[in-house]
């Protein structure tokens, strides 16, 4: 999706557009990401139709992958890219550790509860199961790899 497109997909029931300022292989990696996430029967909206949409379309700024990272590298990659958020944007994170579900949760949930300026919202937070190729090779059922989804979003505290 190049940046003059601004189409809006629809995943996990949220419009979700990618910020202009992305570079195309981020972009390409957000979308094959999203792709993972369950789709709404509407595929793409046209810009134009935002009005008419019930929830806030979600603009991602920034991609955090955390594939790969052990605990709390996720969560501490997450914090350094926050501050590059503006209030109204939203930061992708992706991760491989089950603990980053619980670090991430946790760190949205408290900046909720304390007086932070800019508190966080966690739109998304959802898993995704993959069969690996690796599997087939060693005809091992269990090698999946579970992929961790966040979409924050830095709201306004008024």
């Amino acid at each position: 999706m190049s940046a003059d497109s601004q189409a809006i997909m629809v995943r996990a029931s949220y419009p979700i557009c990618l910020a202009e300022t992305l570079s195309e292989i981020e972009q390409q990696s957000i979308m094959q990401l999203l792709g993972l996430l369950p789709t709404d029967n509407n595929n793409e909206i046209n810009l134009n139709d935002i009005k008419d949409l019930s929830k806030p379309v979600l603009n991602i700024k920034s991609l955090v992958d955390g594939r790969g990272l052990a605990c709390p590298m996720p969560l501490l990659k997450t914090k350094v890219a926050l501050r590059n958020v503006a209030i109204g944007e939203s930061l992708y994170v992706v991760a491989t550790d089950p603990n980053s579900q619980a670090d991430i949760t946790a760190f949205c949930q408290q900046s909720l509860r304390t007086d932070a300026l800019n508190p966080l919202s966690l739109v998304i937070n959802q898993a995704t199961v993959l069969a690996n190729e690796g599997a087939v090779a060693s005809k091992s059922k269990y090698s999946v790899d579970t992929i961790y989804h966040f979409i924050i979003t830095k709201t306004d505290s008024n």
